[in-house]
């Protein structure tokens, strides 16, 4: 799914996706991407913590592009990532999202995210990073409800991201990472929260404008080779 955004996404972005694909194809695109869309769980709340979309389809469904519900398998669960990937994929393809089952997303969405404010990237997983918070604040926007994060409890994990350099880390207590300086700033500005979010903007502007050397580097320490 990730990387049919970046090949999507590139196309796009170069002004080519209406001269080299055609109806037929993004249509027939659009229905491998609800195909891999994890739906409520037939007569069962099991999987209503997995529910989005998955990367691709390894867990050997039947190809259903239309349907509303599924069939229980354990393991058969969305990631985060995919859920926005395919978010921006159907949009980019054209389609107006009517498929997409938004009341399972955001009941994911409120499973996912922890006591801390910060987000799992799917159900049981120890990985928590500003990225997930990112794709969250993008699937929330996305689909115009943010009721399914705590978004004081985002602000406030966000806030305790940033370091002493003011740039912003991927956990509390690391240092500053231009990737995760991403993430956090367009999460604060996706939720209309840039303001209260960032600690000291002229700081972060500085810190950035700090990382150029040639290009840009990620971290203070990085070294460019021309």
């Amino acid at each position: 799914m990730t990387l049919a955004f970046f090949c999507l996404g590139a196309l796009s972005l170069l002004g080519e996706l209406e001269n080299n694909v055609s109806e037929q194809n993004k249509r027939d695109w659009i229905d491998w991407i609800y195909a891999q869309q994890v739906l409520p769980a037939r007569d069962s709340d099991d999987n209503k913590a997995v529910c989005g979309f998955r990367g691709s389809s390894w867990s050997g469904r039947t190809f259903e592009p239309y349907a509303t519900t599924c069939e229980y398998i354990p393991y058969d669960s969305s990631h985060i990532a995919n859920t926005y990937t395919a978010l921006l994929n159907l949009l980019i393809l054209g389609d107006d999202l009517s498929r997409v089952n938004k009341h399972a997303i955001l009941e994911t969405l409120r499973h996912l995210q922890q006591e801390d404010g910060s987000i799992a990237p799917t159900a049981g997983s120890l990985e928590r990073d500003v990225r997930f918070i990112y794709c969250a604040s993008s699937i929330s926007y996305i689909l115009n409800d943010w009721s399914g994060l705590d978004l004081e409890k985002t602000l406030e994990h966000i806030v305790q991201l940033q370091s002493y350099e003011y740039g912003i880390a991927q956990c509390p207590k690391q240092e500053a990472h231009g990737g995760s300086t991403f993430c956090g700033t367009a999460a604060l500005s996706l939720m209309g929260k840039l303001d209260e979010g960032i600690v000291n903007r002229d700081e972060l502007v500085k810190w950035c404008l700090f990382r150029q050397q040639g290009g840009f580097q990620a971290l203070i320490w990085s070294i460019t080779i021309h």
